[in-house]
């Protein structure tokens, strides 16, 4: 691609990425569908305006790494630590399910192959896009029926929380995995060695940014040195230890969120995000989806994929809900809240297409999945609460 049309490419995309993303807004859906939809209208699939160059690639790649530096950033550390067994049992189990039955549809359309061929750790990825969840929908939807701060709300957006940290590690695995040649304990030992550098050079950043903060509080030469934090954490992930980049970058927004000016930070990086790079990467994932290749049987699949997706959250989340002595309709409610799939999703599907676990086909549907749980979840949850009083509202 000559230089100069890739400035008219970035122009294209920006503006058809926040068009579609104001409509998705206007429609009570979210943003980031209308940035999907743009990449797709404009992309190879319909216009053929903008075709996917390696410049836009790592536009890409540096807007999905500032995407998880922004999610490390904006989780409530103290919250995580103090969310207790309860979270951490449905999170875990809320993973391990949908992680599964991903497999097993893969496995059941396309057959598995031997433990640790190319085509069982396709499976096992398919599996792994399944235990992201996204809960912004569900948070909107709970504020308005007055819950978010109730007993089942604190649950589900606690258990998200920690979701994330396992689906972050599960991904990690699977892609250390994807050489035959791979030993498990090989991928222990790098990611047990990661743990160790990350606190180590956690506790010490820590310390130097908030000797920083005190000393020049609100300035823009935070954000920016926690931006050159992110950056090195993703390069020092892959490159030292052969993690993926963005559980670096994620991690350094952990080892920043709990500063003064933690919110200060993701509102500038979120400004770069918002304006430029998010836009890019969730266009990107439009351009790069082709349906050349979509077929009745792609078409089946696709529909298994949503439905697996979903039952297994509120299987796992709800049944492990229910078995903890929540009532069968509180249960449902954690289940429903946990069933969203959003950027986290998208991210971990990207990851599989840069290092060949996952053709660009599939894209289609984990679009539909997000789509369908978008609309669907604020829906059920409505329906669950219907007749119930506000607990804030109760309790004032």
């Amino acid at each position: 691609m000559d230089r100069i049309e890739f400035f008219r490419d970035l122009a294209v995309i920006i503006v058809s990425a926040k068009l579609f993303g104001l409509l998705a807004g206007k429609l009570k859906a979210p943003q980031v569908v209308g940035e999907i939809i743009a990449g797709l209208l404009i992309g190879p699939c319909v216009l053929g305006v903008v075709k996917d160059s390696d410049y836009l690639k790592l536009i890409a790649e540096i807007g999905v790494v500032m995407l998880m530096f922004g999610a490390g950033l904006t989780t409530n550390l103290k919250d995580l630590i103090k969310t207790g067994s309860k979270a951490l049992l449905v999170a875990c189990v809320g993973v391990f399910v949908p992680l599964i039955g991903g497999t097993l549809l893969y496995g059941f359309f396309y057959g598995f192959g031997a433990v640790g061929t190319e085509k069982f750790m396709r499976a096992v990825f398919i599996g792994t896009i399944m235990t992201a969840t996204s809960v912004s929908i569900t948070v909107e939807t709970l504020k308005e029926l007055g819950r978010l701060k109730g007993t089942i709300g604190t649950l589900i957006l606690s258990s998200a929380i920690i979701d994330d940290v396992i689906g972050i590690i599960v991904l990690t695995f699977v892609i250390g995995f994807k050489d035959p040649d791979t030993k498990p304990v090989s991928v222990l030992w790098h990611t047990g060695l990661f743990i160790v550098f990350s606190f180590a050079v956690g506790f010490l950043t820590y310390y130097i940014f908030k000797k920083i903060d005190k000393l020049y509080p609100h300035q823009r030469r935070i954000p920016i040195l926690g931006l050159a934090l992110c950056m090195f954490l993703a390069f020092a992930a892959e490159a030292f230890f052969g993690i993926a980049d963005i559980t670096g970058a994620y991690v350094a927004g952990l080892i920043l969120c709990s500063l003064t000016d933690s919110d200060y930070i993701a509102r500038r990086v979120d400004i770069n995000s918002y304006m430029f790079f998010g836009p890019v990467f969730f266009a990107s994932i439009g351009l790069k989806t082709t349906l050349d290749d979509f077929n009745a049987d792609l078409l089946f699949f696709s529909v298994g994929f949503v439905l697996v997706a979903l039952l297994t959250k509120v299987i796992g989340c709800g049944l492990t809900s229910r078995l903890m002595g929540f009532k069968l309709k509180d249960s449902l409610k954690v289940g429903v809240g946990m069933m969203t799939r959003g950027e986290v999703a998208l991210i971990v599907a990207q990851k599989g297409l840069s290092v060949g676990l996952l053709d660009s086909r599939y894209f289609a549907c984990v679009i539909l999945l997000i789509i369908v749980s978008s609309v669907s979840t604020p829906i059920l949850l409505k329906l669950l609460y219907q007749g119930e009083a506000p607990e804030e509202a109760a309790a004032t």
